[in-house]
């Protein structure tokens, strides 16, 4: 058993979705991520830190960016309505 092929791919997702990119990174990192994680659950791979980091790093990054949109929506209706 070695280490997961897209552990890389995740990772770089995750920290391009809490750089840059947000959900067009974010949830493919999640998506991935979590396929990833059930696979080596069930011992076909090794565990990598590398899943685990992207699968966190692209649930924060589409956390930020939720938050993010949430607030900008909220600040153009709090500016129209004054």
């Amino acid at each position: 058993m070695g280490e997961h092929p897209k552990g890389q791919t995740i990772l770089i997702l995750g920290i391009l979705s809490l750089v840059c990119c947000g959900f067009w990174t974010g949830v493919p990192a999640i998506i991935m991520g979590n396929k990833a994680m059930a696979e080596i659950a069930a011992g076909q791979y090794a565990e990598t830190s590398g899943v685990k980091i992207g699968r966190l790093l692209g649930i924060i990054g589409t956390v930020l960016s939720a938050l993010g949109a949430v607030f900008y929506i909220l600040f153009f209706v709090l500016l129209a309505s004054s």
